[in-house]
C-alpha cells in the first residue's frame, strides 16, 4: 500500500489543521445540542473541554494555543462588559455598586476564611487566598445578558462595577500573598503598586479618548478600526500587567474608555460581539473545562471534601451578597437573580490565584495550596460556571418575557420607519449611521434607502449607479443585523419620487443630506430640498456630516418658540435623546422659557439617562450667543418650521445667513418637525395651484444677490 493509506491518529492531537477544526466542531455543535435540553451553550462549551481534555479523551492537550486564544478570550469577555456598561447608568447607581462590590468581597472572605480554618484546617495565609478566590469572580455568563438585549439594565452595570471592585481587591490579596513569600513586602511594595497603578490608569485615561477620537476621524476602513480597538485593549491589559495588577483590568477600563466612541448600533461594534462569540469566548470556555478533572468527584477523600466546601462557600457567599444587594436598595427578585447568576461564576482570577499559589513553597516541598486545593478548584469553577449560566438564563428569560408588552406598547404607538434618499456613494455611510443612531433600538427593521431616477437615455446607467448605491446602503445596515429595504423609483422629480415612496412606503420621517450650493443665487437648501418640504408634512432632517457621529462630543439644539405646540414636538426630542444615549456625549437644548418646562420634563420622565443641559433663549432672532458655545467637534441641531405654522417665524428666512456665518463649520442638522395636514389636501387662496417652489426661503437668493450692496452701501 502507498504512504498516504498509512494513517496516524497518534492523541492527544497535535496538527494545528485538526486541532482548529474538532474546536470549530464544538463550537459549532454544542449549542445545538444543549439548546434541545435548554442547557446554555457556555456550559456545553466547558463540557465538551472537560471530554476532549487530557483528563477526558485526551483528544486534545492545552497547548500554546488554547493559551493565547484563552487569554484574549477573557480579555474579550471584559472589554465587551465594559463597553456594552451604561455610564450614565453606572454613575446613577455607583453607590449600589460600591455597596455590592464590599458585599461580595467581604462575605466570601469572612465564610471563606472561616471554612478554611474551621473545615478543613488550613493556616490563616492559605485560608485568606482561598477565600480571595470565593470573592473574585468572571463574568462567564456575560455573553447570554448581551444576546437578551439586557446589557444596560442598572442590575446589570451594578454587577460589573462590583465585579471590577471584587476583583482588583481580590487580586491585591494574590499580589501580597506572592510577595510575603518572595519577601518583598515593605514599605516600598505598596508605594510602588500604588504608583505605577495610578500611572497606568492616568495613561490610559489620558490617552485612549485622544488617541482613539484622532483614529476614527482619520480612518474608516472597518478592518483598521477592528485592529485598533483590539490593540488597545491588549495595551490596558499589557500596561496594568506591567503594573503588577491582572491584565482583565485593563481590559475593562479601555472598554469603559471606548465606550462613547463605539455606538452599541454600529457595524463596529457589531464585529467586535461577532468575533468575540464565535471564536475567542467559546476557544477560552472550552479551555477551562480541559483543565478540570471531573473523576476527582468520584475518587472520595480529601480532595472531594474541599471541592464540596470551596463550591457551596463560593455559592452561599455569592447568594448572600446579591441578597443583601436586593434588600438594601428595594430590588426585583429577578434583578437579585441575575446579579447572583453573572457574579457566582469563578474562572480567570481564581485560576491564576490558584496556579500561583499552587507553585508558592511555604516549606521544601510544601506548596502554599497543595493538589487537593487544585483539584477543588477546578471542580468549583465547573460546578459555579454551571449554576451561573443556569440561572443568568432563566432569569434573562423572564426580565426579557417581562418587557416585550412594553417593547410592544412601544411598537404600537409609532411604526417608526426612517426614509433615507441616497446619491452621493461617499455620504451612504453618514447618513445610514445617523439613522442607525435615531432608530429604536428595540427594531431590527424600520429603514428604508431609495434611489430616485429620470428616464432618460442615461437610465440604463443610472439605474446601475443606483443600485450599487443602494447595495452599499444595504451592506452598513446589514452590520448591525438591521433589514434595510431598497427602491429604485423612476420619476419626474427627485422630490416627487421621495413624497411619493414615502407615502407608499408610509415612512414617519425623512433624513438626507445638506445640498451643495452650485452658485451664489443658489437657495440654501437647494430647489429639491425646498420642493419636499412643501410636498410633505412629514419629519425632514437635513443632516451636513463633518466628522464621524461617533466622534462628536456634544449635540446643540437651538428650538423656537412655541414648538411645544407642533405635532412632531416629542418625536424629534426621542430622536435626539436616542442619539445623545448612544453616544454618550451631552445634549444641550437652547429654548424659549416656556417651551423648556415641557422639553425638559418630558426628557427626565422618558429618558432619564440623557446627559441633558438646559440653557434659555428669549431671543430667537440672533444665534450669535450660541455660536460662542459651539466647538468644531459639535453636532448643531436647528429646529425650524414650515412657513404658515405655530412655531414659524419670519426670522426662519435669516436661518442660511446664520448658519452659513456662525455654523459653517459644523456638522449640522436642520429638523423640520411633523406638522398638521397634508400638503396635496390643503387648498389656499394665497397658493390655489399649489405650487412647488419654497415659500419659506423665496427671498435668500434675492439676499445673497443684493450682498455687494449691503457690504458697499449706496451714497
Amino acid at each position: 500500500m502507498t504512504d498516504w493509506l498509512n494513517l496516524n491518529f497518534d492523541l492527544p492531537i497535535t496538527d494545528p489543521t485538526w486541532i482548529f477544526f474538532l474546536v470549530l466542531i464544538i463550537i459549532l455543535f454544542a449549542p445545538m445540542l444543549l439548546g434541545r435540553l435548554r442547557i446554555p451553550h457556555i456550559i456545553g462549551m466547558i463540557l465538551a473541554g472537560i471530554l476532549i481534555g487530557e483528563d477526558g479523551l485526551n483528544l486534545l492537550a492545552r497547548d500554546s494555543s488554547f493559551e493565547l486564544f484563552g487569554r484574549v478570550g477573557i480579555f474579550y469577555i471584559m472589554f465587551l462588559a465594559g463597553l456594552e456598561m451604561d455610564m450614565e447608568d453606572f454613575k446613577k447607581n455607583r453607590i449600589k455598586c460600591l455597596v455590592f462590590g464590599l458585599f461580595t468581597f467581604c462575605i466570601p472572605m469572612i465564610l471563606g476564611v472561616w471554612s478554611s480554618m474551621e473545615i478543613l484546617g488550613y493556616n490563616l495565609t492559605t485560608s485568606v487566598l482561598l477565600a480571595s478566590m470565593y470573592a473574585s469572580h468572571t463574568l462567564i455568563a456575560y455573553p447570554i445578558v448581551s444576546r437578551y438585549g439586557l446589557s444596560r439594565l442598572r442590575s446589570v452595570s451594578i454587577t460589573i462595577g462590583g465585579t471590577a471592585i471584587t476583583v482588583a481587591l481580590a487580586l491585591l490579596i494574590l499580589a501580597v500573598i506572592s510577595g510575603m513569600y518572595k519577601g518583598e513586602i515593605n514599605q516600598m511594595f505598596w508605594i510602588l503598586l500604588t504608583g505605577k497603578v495610578a500611572v497606568v490608569c492616568f495613561l490610559l485615561v489620558f490617552f485612549v479618548p485622544r488617541v482613539a477620537r484622532w483614529f476614527f476621524r482619520t480612518y474608516e476602513d472597518n478592518i483598521m478600526q477592528f485592529i485598533f480597538v483590539l490593540a488597545l485593549v491588549f495595551l490596558g491589559g499589557g500596561l496594568f500587567e506591567l503594573a503588577g495588577m491582572e491584565g482583565i483590568l485593563g481590559a475593562f477600563m479601555v472598554g469603559l474608555l471606548l465606550d462613547r466612541f463605539i455606538p452599541h448600533l454600529s457595524p463596529l461594534m457589531n464585529r467586535l460581539e461577532f468575533v468575540g462569540n464565535a471564536l475567542f469566548i467559546p476557544y477560552f470556555l472550552i479551555g477551562v473545562g480541559m483543565i478540570i478533572d471531573i473523576r476527582t468527584i468520584f475518587t472520595g477523600g480529601e480532595a472531594l471534601k474541599v471541592a464540596v466546601v470551596m463550591t457551596v462557600v463560593a455559592t452561599i457567599s455569592k447568594w448572600l451578597a446579591a441578597w443583601l444587594t436586593q434588600k438594601s436598595f428595594k430590588m426585583q427578585k429577578n434583578e437579585r437573580s441575575l446579579i447572583f447568576g453573572l457574579s457566582n461564576a469563578q474562572a480567570a482570577a481564581t485560576l491564576a490565584a490558584v496556579l500561583i499559589g499552587n507553585k508558592i513553597e511555604i516549606a521544601p516541598g510544601v506548596p502554599l495550596l497543595n493538589d487537593d486545593v487544585l483539584n477543588g478548584t477546578v471542580v468549583m469553577i465547573l460546578f459555579t460556571c454551571i449554576i451561573s449560566s443556569f440561572v443568568t438564563e432563566r432569569a434573562a428569560q423572564r426580565i426579557a418575557t417581562s418587557d416585550e408588552l412594553d417593547k410592544m406598547m412601544e411598537k404600537t404607538d409609532e411604526a417608526e420607519k426612517i426614509l433615507i434618499p441616497i446619491a452621493n456613494p461617499e455620504t451612504i455611510e453618514n447618513l445610514i449611521g445617523l439613522a442607525l443612531l435615531l432608530k429604536s433600538t428595540n427594531r431590527k427593521d424600520g429603514l428604508i434607502a431609495m434611489s430616485v431616477m429620470n428616464d432618460n437615455n442615461d437610465s440604463e446607467t443610472q439605474l446601475l449607479r443606483s443600485r450599487r448605491n443602494l447595495e452599499l446602503a444595504v451592506k452598513v445596515a446589514a452590520a448591525v443585523d438591521v433589514k434595510m429595504e431598497t427602491t429604485v423609483r423612476f420619476d419626474m422629480s427627485i422630490a416627487s419620487g421621495i413624497i411619493h415612496t414615502l407615502k407608499e412606503y408610509s415612512a414617519t420621517e425623512v433624513v438626507i443630506g445638506l445640498h451643495h450650493k452650485a452658485s451664489i443665487v443658489d437657495s440654501f437648501l437647494g430647489a429639491m430640498t425646498e420642493n419636499l418640504l412643501k410636498g410633505t408634512y412629514r419629519q425632514v432632517m437635513i443632516v451636513k456630516s463633518l466628522m464621524p457621529v461617533n466622534t462628536l462630543r456634544k449635540i446643540i439644539v437651538a428650538v423656537p418658540p412655541k414648538a411645544e405646540f407642533e405635532a412632531g414636538f416629542f418625536k424629534w426630542i426621542k430622536r435626539l435623546c436616542r442619539m445623545g444615549i448612544q453616544l454618550g456625549c451631552r445634549v444641550q437644548f437652547y429654548c424659549h422659557p416656556d417651551t423648556l418646562q415641557y422639553l425638559k420634563s418630558f426628557i427626565v420622565k422618558k429618558y432619564p439617562k440623557v446627559r441633558g443641559e438646559y440653557s434659555e433663549l428669549d431671543d430667537w432672532e440672533d444665534l450669535l450667543m450660541i455660536s460662542g458655545e459651539v466647538a468644531y467637534d459639535h453636532l448643531v441641531v436647528i429646529v425650524t418650521a414650515r412657513r404658515g405654522f405655530i412655531s414659524y417665524d419670519k426670522s426662519f428666512e435669516r436661518l442660511p445667513m446664520q448658519i452659513s456665518k456662525y455654523f459653517n463649520n459644523n456638522s449640522l442638522m436642520v429638523i423640520f418637525p411633523d406638522q398638521y395636514g397634508d400638503p396635496e389636501e390643503i387648498v389656499s387662496f394665497s397658493d390655489p395651484w399649489l405650487h412647488s417652489e419654497s415659500q419659506s426661503y423665496d427671498r435668500v437668493g434675492k439676499w445673497f444677490a443684493n450682498l455687494p450692496k449691503k457690504v458697499i452701501p449706496e451714497k
